[in-house]
């Protein structure tokens, strides 16, 4: 069953083209990018998880033209909006996004020896067990030597670190009780359980966080 979400939970508006816009990935997408300069691959195979728009792989596959993009998408119109980006990029080193559902076991069959992995903005919208079962198909379609990156908002240590998260994960739980912002110690805990490690944190602007988790 799809979690119901509160408006405020995604904002993607009619952009031309196909193309839609949301915001919030004109906001981060720079600070992704050094992310990944920082920590990701620079060769070989990139899965992105839950691609949304399309516009934060554009700018991953501009960044990183030795890295093969694949990007993701349950959503048709999003998937659109993901190929419209990445024709304006003129980058070639994306193919054409593919629907994906990674809350549903076995998705990492299709994803195999994957350099690198990448999502952002997901977990805390969408159920417990949904976010365990993405993390262990992640942690299988990792290669050996790869990395598998997560970036959003979360609960630290059972926290809720500033108003604004407060807010936000109270008008989550409130639309559907099953989803809400994953805590650290729990992420890490299904991280290393599925096999992944050394997990790092990375403090990221707008009091989000990075996980860097790497297969051995």
């Amino acid at each position: 069953m799809t979690p119901k979400l509160p408006p405020s939970a995604s904002v993607a508006l009619p952009a031309g083209d196909a193309k839609l816009h949301a915001p919030a990935a004109d906001r981060n997408r720079a600070a992704l990018v050094e992310l990944l300069g920082n920590h990701a691959p620079r060769h070989g195979q990139a899965l992105e998880i839950a691609s949304g728009t399309g516009q934060h792989i554009s700018a991953f596959a501009t960044a990183f033209p030795d890295l093969h993009w694949q990007p993701t998408e349950p959503d048709a119109a999003r998937r659109a909006s993901i190929d419209a980006y990445t024709a304006q990029s003129l980058a070639k080193n994306v193919a054409p996004a593919v629907p994906l559902d990674a809350t549903q076991a076995g998705w990492h069959a299709q994803f195999a020896a994957q350099n690198l992995i990448f999502l952002s903005n997901l977990l805390h919208l969408i159920p417990t067990d949904a976010a365990q079962r993405l993390i262990v198909g992640a942690a299988l379609a990792t290669a050996p030597g790869g990395c598998f990156i997560l970036y959003g908002p979360f609960r630290r240590t059972g926290q809720l670190t500033s108003e604004g998260d407060a807010t936000f994960d109270r008008e989550l739980r409130e639309a559907d009780p099953s989803i809400g912002y994953k805590d650290t110690t729990d992420v890490t805990t299904w991280l290393s359980n599925a096999g992944l490690s050394p997990i790092n944190q990375v403090e990221m602007p707008a009091n989000n966080l990075a996980f860097i988790a790497r297969k051995p």
